[in-house]
């Protein structure tokens, strides 16, 4: 994926102001990439926050592949001293009521050995500054009530409940 200038001049900035932390977009024919972006969610999965078990082989490769093939996705890995330490799973969805695109953080993790420092807001930073550069409305995630850290990161970088109050709903298929 092609940063535009303006991104590329935030990278810059955080680089120059925290000059440990790089961000990456994932290239999904790069086999280190594609093992860190399983490993790394995996690692989410495994928490006790993601609540599940880790993936098998098969829906490992599977998981690659559809994020590769999805014309709206993409994967933005968090460097800390050149180890690939965290990642967000975003996608570009369509405001109806905006009538203009956003982007949903869908999954974000931090390694355990590298939280503290700061490499969570800075890949949220990050994404929202990609989102304002694009001329997006907003950028959504969603929370588990009961992720107290995340919840306070989240408020910090100006994320809040919508009014009314919308709640996540989910009917499983599979």
């Amino acid at each position: 994926m092609m940063l535009i200038p303006n991104v590329l001049s935030l990278i810059i900035k955080v680089q120059k102001e925290q000059p440990d932390i790089d961000f990456i977009f994932c290239d999904y024919t790069n086999p280190l990439y594609s093992e860190k972006l399983v490993e790394l969610l995996n690692h989410y999965m495994a928490d006790p926050m993601g609540g599940c078990s880790p993936l098998s082989n098969e829906k490992a490769g599977q998981l690659v592949n559809g994020l590769a093939a999805h014309p709206s996705s993409f994967v933005l890995f968090v460097s800390y001293n050149k180890a690939i330490a965290g990642l967000a799973t975003c996608f570009i969805n369509f405001s109806t009521f905006k009538v203009s695109p956003y982007i949903n953080v869908h999954d974000i993790v931090i390694q355990d050995k590298y939280r503290g420092k700061g490499l969570g807001k800075a890949l949220l930073q990050n994404i929202i500054a990609i989102a304002a550069e694009r001329d997006y409305c907003k950028v959504t995630l969603e929370v588990r009530d009961d992720n107290i850290i995340a919840k306070a990161l989240y408020k910090e970088l100006g994320f809040a409940d919508t009014e009314p109050v919308m709640h996540f709903w989910t009917k499983s298929l599979h």
